[in-house]
């Protein structure tokens, strides 16, 4: 069998995407969930994680536009006025660049997330990050670090191989990697390699977020590259619910998690839909390898 890590983000966001968590693992392909411990649906999500013993459930980190672990007192540099985690990412970037000061902040945020899903009882998959915006140096240094200290969980390193995407579906316009953001993620991969954290051999979500219909995952799940692999998506039961994002095809991508033709593809290729965790996983992926001809 071919261990394949199949997520669904931003679990605990909202019940209509907890709902759809719980009926794509029990009826579908779906084998693990990323965990926002901050998420207004958080408590609902540790419910349904408790009645499902086999979906594997990772922390996903979240720096912004959420409600964060600590008080506005404590992390005056990462809150906006009212309190909630800052949307503008891109000057908070810079702050945190330059700034001792956010840096200790963001650090004592980090491990507020990950000491809450320790007092959840559950045992930590994975980490991943909301937006991947533990792709910022400064950031993703931290976040390995921390990763460090609560046990070495394994790290999502969102490299995306734009191959495999054209493979798939041939003139798409959304495989393209910026140089920028190839060299973050092979920073990325550098240093949680240097301590001992597993990785993905490629990740795939980013292309398609929120857009990963049927025709898209079957197609994917045919021409997987070797190594170990993760997909993440974001399902829900509805396309509309407080804190979705505009222009997701959010139930769509909860049908393409239960469609005849993708649990019929699973089954062709003996794919095992798994967790972090799951059989195999013991060492640092490597290299990325892809040969079509061989799919």
């Amino acid at each position: 069998m071919i261990p394949v890590i199949i997520t669904a983000d931003d679990f605990g966001l909202a019940e209509e995407l907890n709902e759809a968590v719980e009926i794509a693992h029990r009826c579908g392909v779906l084998s693990a969930a990323s965990l926002m411990v901050g998420g207004p649906a958080a408590r609902d999500a540790l419910r349904r994680a408790q009645r499902l013993p086999r979906l594997s459930v990772g922390l996903h980190l979240v720096l912004a536009d959420a409600e964060p672990m600590l008080s506005r007192e404590r992390i005056p540099c990462l809150v906006d006025s009212a309190g909630r985690l800052r949307k503008d990412i891109v000057q908070l970037a810079f702050e945190l660049m330059r700034s001792p000061r956010c840096r200790a902040q963001m650090r004592a945020e980090i491990d507020a997330q990950f000491v809450s899903f320790a007092r959840s009882g559950l045992r930590l998959d994975h980490v991943s990050f909301h937006k991947h915006y533990h792709l910022h140096p400064v950031v993703g240094r931290e976040v390995v670090a921390a990763c460090r200290r609560f046990g070495s969980p394994p790290l999502r390193v969102p490299a995306e191989p734009g191959s495999v995407i054209r493979f798939v579906e041939p003139g798409s316009a959304r495989a393209a990697t910026s140089a920028a953001l190839a060299a973050w993620t092979t920073l990325l991969r550098a240093q949680a390699h240097h301590a001992g954290l597993l990785v993905p051999n490629a990740v795939f979500g980013l292309a398609w977020s929120g857009q990963f219909t049927t025709t898209r995952l079957r197609r994917l799940l045919r021409h997987l590259p070797s190594g170990l692999v993760e997909i993440y998506t974001h399902p829900a039961t509805v396309d509309r619910f407080s804190g979705s994002v505009p222009g997701y095809r959010y139930s769509e991508e909860l049908a393409a998690l239960c469609a005849p033709e993708v649990l019929a593809e699973v089954r062709r290729a003996q794919i095992q839909p798994t967790g972090y965790s799951g059989p195999g996983q013991t060492a640092c992926a490597s290299a990325i390898i892809f040969d079509p001809g061989a799919a």
